[in-house]
């Protein structure tokens, strides 16, 4: 079974193209190695050759002996921008990501991005993306704006992915809070997971996965806190009547049925994980090309795991290669 990296991003020429011509509100500067610079509110990404240049990133996963990856886009997400402006950027990444598919479908396939702070015009895309271009799911970011992905006007949106079976992945953006993590790069160490861990705690006691059960969910870096916290979500359910108003069930027995991507190397981390979820919903992830991930470590972090081989084959791609339909 190939390895497949589930958790990656890629910016396409076309976006960055686009936020530097204008309107847009990120701010694109080239650092001393030419590499694009965008700059939002409240952090800024390098954007390196492995983030914008197919070719090059082709060339790397050769080396690092990886199959294929799951390409997704990242932060600062379409849904910075004024609503009316975020929809053909999220268009146009969508359309890049289906070309790229098309041309390199043995090294490459993709989860599809929405234009998140507009409801109607993410129904449209989320059909345009499933009907025409064939995107077999989405990744969403942990809050839109300070919006929770438990708010009911993403309901729609839910309905129509439970119907159709979607993956829905959720990595994180911004945090709630985040004024409180502007030293040390606490926002991308701590914030991150901190986000993820609250956006799926939210959609469980909200209801959602009770609710539509036909989405498929997944959460990045193998989901935050959520492994470690699922049993104090749990005596929340037995202690409090508000925590059991929308669900029949304990939080865990939800959070159970999530996959957790691998972008955390350590093998003990990853080994909780696997004692919570089960080897079926753990996905191998390596947040390339970012400076905090590593493809290397994704794969010798897996293979430290006393695993049988039908698992550890199961992790590095045959649980992501079931989950896409590949």
């Amino acid at each position: 079974m190939p390895i497949i990296d589930f958790h990656n991003h890629f910016y396409p020429p076309e976006y960055l193209a686009a936020v530097q011509e204008g309107p847009s509100n990120v701010r694109v500067t080239i650092d001393d190695e030419d590499n694009p610079v965008l700059h939002y509110p409240g952090d800024y990404n390098v954007i390196v050759p492995g983030h914008r240049i197919i070719e090059f990133r082709q060339s790397v996963l050769d080396e690092a002996g990886v199959d294929k990856q799951v390409l997704t886009f990242t932060s600062p997400g379409t849904h910075i921008e004024s609503p009316d402006r975020s929809v053909p950027l999220a268009r146009m990444v969508n359309d890049a990501f289906a070309e790229i598919v098309a041309q390199r479908s043995d090294r490459f396939t993709a989860l599809a991005t929405l234009p998140l702070n507009n409801v109607e015009a993410t129904l449209a895309e989320f059909d345009r993306a499933t009907d025409e271009l064939g995107f077999a799911g989405f990744m969403l970011f942990s809050n839109v704006g300070g919006t929770a992905l438990a708010d009911e006007s993403y309901w729609p949106l839910y309905e129509r992915a439970s119907d159709k079976g979607t993956v829905l992945y959720i990595h994180p953006i911004d945090p709630v809070g985040v004024e409180a993590m502007t030293e040390y790069w606490l926002m991308p160490l701590i914030g991150f997971t901190f986000d993820t861990t609250l956006a799926a705690a939210h959609l469980v006691f909200a209801g959602v996965p009770e609710r539509y059960p036909g989405i498929r969910w997944a959460l990045g870096h193998l989901g935050g806190a959520i492994p470690y916290l699922a049993e104090r979500l749990d005596r929340g359910f037995y202690a409090f009547d508000e925590c059991r108003a929308n669900i029949d069930k304990p939080p865990s027995e939800y959070l159970k049925k999530f996959y957790y991507d691998t972008v955390n190397f350590d093998p003990k981390a990853l080994q909780l994980a696997i004692d919570f979820a089960g080897t079926s919903q753990i996905l191998a992830g390596s947040d390339y090309p970012h400076k905090i991930g590593n493809l290397e470590m994704m794969i010798s972090s897996i293979n430290e795991l006393d695993l049988s081989d039908v698992e550890r084959t199961a992790i590095l791609g045959g649980n992501a290669a079931r989950l896409l339909g590949l």
